[in-house]
């Protein structure tokens, strides 16, 4: 079977603990979903948030959601004067049967701007 990167990504209203944990439980469930994975095909996730956002970890929201044993990181994204701000950005790396181009990359919110080519939102 092969490891799989998956994009995902969301945008805030607010930077609330509460939000920010029910957005970020959102996106790694719709990841899931989308690629139909269980937790046992997880090997990682990376979070990242935009500079803006400081309420709480997403990996949080990973934990409350039961991935208990699967290595979750989170790190801050590059302060880029022009960038969508109030954004949670994960890569899940997985095990997966899908070829790389039947993955689907997951984005909500007002982040489907980051890749109106992967969300059909052109």
């Amino acid at each position: 079977m092969a490891v799989r990167a998956i994009r995902g990504a969301t945008q805030l209203e607010v930077d609330e603990r509460e939000h920010l944990l029910e957005r970020s439980a959102e996106l790694v469930k719709a990841v899931l979903e989308a690629n139909d994975l269980d937790r046992e095909d997880l090997i990682s996730i990376l979070f990242t948030v935009t500079p803006d956002l400081h309420s709480e970890f997403p990996a949080v929201a990973g934990r409350q959601i039961g991935l208990t044993d699967v290595p979750l990181m989170c790190m801050q994204e590059i302060d880029v004067p022009h960038a969508l701000p109030r954004v949670v950005r994960m890569m899940v790396h997985a095990e997966s049967p899908r070829s790389r181009e039947k993955i689907q990359h997951v984005y909500l919110h007002g982040a489907v701007a980051l890749r109106p080519d992967l969300t059909g939102a052109q």
